[in-house]
């Protein structure tokens, strides 16, 4: 395995906390800034979506420019935002330096993507855009637990501090270990990427990318609420059943990736078929606690085995225009996050109980699988079609 993949992994773990340690905190920095705490969340919200902006704007924004330097400008934009945080007077800094380091988010893991699958031989492309992501898979089992327990101790600025110093670590890394050669400026351009999303295939990968997480997401967001109003567990077991999820987000994006190196539409499809099933499961048995915990963990493991093939069907289908597409799918996983919170919140609203965003992602989730089929049923007539006028080309 080259190293190069680990310093992509560390990049992808420090990200990965700046997005979720914040959820921890909360009281902390509300307390500090004398906000509420639902102000205080705006926090997460605006760096949800300046991650939107930067994986589509820098990432068009520096097509030019060979890879392994904007991944190592990502990464000092990433520790120059944390350290913001970090130093922040007032709130309004704060809201700043979120942004600063949200807008590295897409960027770094669109391109860190196409750098990761430049780094092994191209049948293990999904395995090597698998193991950067288990960074971020790990920084969802210990995000929240490990800001929460750094911030206690030493307050919450401490844990942006140690995620800067987290950055550092992933520079030196990427400057060593990384080796991405320069791509020349007569092949790579924005409007050569652009043609990317002249293919519908990868208007339909963003589209299920976006529906599959919105799925998840839309039963995830609320799943505290689920765990103690429904399932009957205390508040202070939930922290530990997150962990459980966290375990089925790493094992899943392990074993999603090897699959998919194998055959990613097939993957997908019973993935994304499972995801759903499951969900409904849940929605029915969420009053069993042992249900609920088995329920949480595959939940993950469906759920973010996904991911590695999601990317890598982007990536195929955009051909050699991979870079852009590959941000705008990080862009549709983190559209598919807010529609699935938003939704789930609808149902909620509604009065329909704390088991209604899990019915409301089974829906979301069980669109994205007709969407998944209709894209692999096109991408199967394709490649029949071209492999028959091929043979007519010969023949003739």
């Amino acid at each position: 395995m080259p190293l190069g993949l680990i310093a992509l992994a560390i990049g992808a773990f420090g990200i990965g906390l700046t997005e979720f340690v914040i959820m921890g905190l909360l009281p902390e920095v509300a307390s500090d800034f004398a906000v509420t705490e639902a102000t205080a969340g705006w926090l997460i919200s605006g760096y949800a979506l300046s991650v939107v902006v930067g994986a589509l704007g820098l990432t068009a924004a520096t097509t030019r420019l060979p890879r392994k330097a904007v991944l190592l400008g990502l990464v000092v934009l990433f520790i120059a935002g944390n350290a913001l945080t970090a130093i922040a007077p007032d709130y309004s800094t704060a809201m700043i330096g979120r942004i600063v380091a949200a807008l590295c988010h897409g960027a770094f893991f669109g391109i860190g993507s196409v750098v990761a699958a430049s780094l092994v031989a191209p049948a293990k492309k999904a395995g090597a855009i698998a193991i950067m992501f288990t960074g971020l898979t790990a920084a969802n089992v210990l995000g929240v637990p490990f800001g929460t327990f750094i911030g206690q101790q030493f307050g919450w600025r401490a844990t942006f501090w140690v995620i800067s110093a987290i950055g550092v670590v992933a520079f030196l890394g990427i400057a060593l270990l990384v080796s991405a050669p320069r791509v020349s400026d007569a092949s790579v351009s924005l409007r050569h990427e652009l043609r990317a999303f002249a293919s519908g295939q990868v208007w339909l990968s963003l589209i299920v990318t976006a529906l599959a997480f919105g799925g998840m997401f839309g039963a995830f967001t609320y799943i505290a609420y689920t765990l103690t109003g429904v399932s009957g567990f205390s508040a202070s077991a939930v922290p530990w059943l997150l962990v459980l999820f966290g375990a089925g987000l790493v094992v899943g994006n392990w074993v999603g990736g090897r699959l998919a190196d194998r055959a990613i539409d097939r993957t997908l499809l019973w993935f994304i078929a499972a995801l759903a099933v499951i969900l409904v499961l849940f929605g029915m048995l969420a009053w069993s606690q042992p249900a609920t915990i088995g329920l949480l963990v595959v939940m993950g493991a469906f759920g973010f085995g996904t991911v590695p093939g999601l990317q890598s069907r982007v990536m195929q289908y955009a051909g050699g225009a991979p870079t852009l597409a590959s941000g705008a799918n990080i862009g549709a996983f983190n559209i598919g996050n807010a529609l699935g919170a938003w939704a789930g919140g609808l149902g909620i609203s509604a009065g329909l109980g704390y088991t209604s965003p899990i019915w409301i992602g089974a829906a979301i989730t069980a669109s994205a699988l007709v969407v998944m089929v209709v894209a692999s049923v096109l991408a199967r007539r394709g490649t029949a079609s071209a492999a028959t006028g091929t043979l007519q080309t010969v023949s003739a």
